[in-house]
């Protein structure tokens, strides 16, 4: 990959769900090590941007282009473009019964890397991890989110991110449901992560989370389109002001 060649492309993507157009017109470029922050009001479109750029069925991506590393993303399966380096923590995470957490980490990424995990490795990357969330033992023997709470939740999917270390990261209102405690520690997390081999894009409600996670952009997402983009400062304003002055301006504009 060319050090000039930005990680992750959004390009003019529109997405449809049951025929209804949600995203309309989406652009974003993400470069190696950049935080972007993608926020709006409910039904802006956020949490259809985040399935569809992993690929979910139920959203039919109509046009446009999603690269990964120079490569269009959208013909790919969801696992496939999980190989490729993206990764997407949900915002209700589903709960498998019957499979514990270890045995679906270390599956996951063998399925990933397409190759065996030597036990000693994975141990070491899962008690890594498992420090930094602030998770025991115990976490790891129960079934996969079944009987989580919703802070439990949250901390699985920032495991999972940290044992697959994926290269583009998409979090889909990782905040949410989270107390103080639990916010700060899955923040921290996401924090230890971002060494600069790797990408995020946060999509959240509320500036909350990124007094810990200091992103690099903000853009504003209204009716399936990026209406307003900016530095840090743009979530204090909005945080602030709320959505509707900005959206006010940005309508007016048209």
């Amino acid at each position: 990959m060319p050090e000039d060649q930005p990680l992750f492309v959004i390009d003019d993507l529109h997405v449809s769900v049951e025929g209804k157009e949600i995203v309309k017109g989406l652009n974003l470029t993400a470069r190696r090590g950049e935080i972007h922050a993608v926020m709006g009001p409910n039904a802006s479109g956020k949490s259809t941007l985040a399935h569809a750029l992993m690929g979910h069925p139920r959203y039919e991506v109509t046009k446009g282009k999603v690269l990964l590393k120079g490569e269009n993303i959208l013909r790919l399966k969801p696992d496939e473009r999980a190989r490729r380096g993206l990764f997407l923590a949900f915002q209700y995470p589903r709960a498998i019964p019957g499979v514990s957490m270890v045995n679906f980490l270390r599956s996951a990424l063998r399925s990933v890397r397409d190759e065996d995990v030597p036990v000693r490795e994975f141990r070491a990357m899962l008690r890594e991890t498992m420090d930094l969330l602030k998770l025991d033992d115990e976490f790891v023997r129960r079934y996969v989110n079944d009987g989580f709470s919703g802070g439990e939740m949250k901390r699985a999917e920032v495991l999972q991110m940290g044992i697959l270390k994926p290269e583009m990261a998409v979090l889909d209102e990782t905040d949410s449901g989270l107390d103080i405690d639990a916010l700060r520690t899955v923040a921290e997390g996401i924090s230890a992560l971002a060494d600069g081999t790797r990408s995020f894009l946060i999509i959240t409600h509320y500036q909350r989370i990124l007094n810990y996670v200091r992103p690099h952009f903000v853009h504003i997402l209204f009716d399936g389109r990026i209406i307003k983009s900016g530095g840090p400062d743009l979530a204090h304003e909005l945080e602030a002001e709320g959505y509707e002055g900005i959206i006010a301006a940005a309508q007016g504009a048209r």
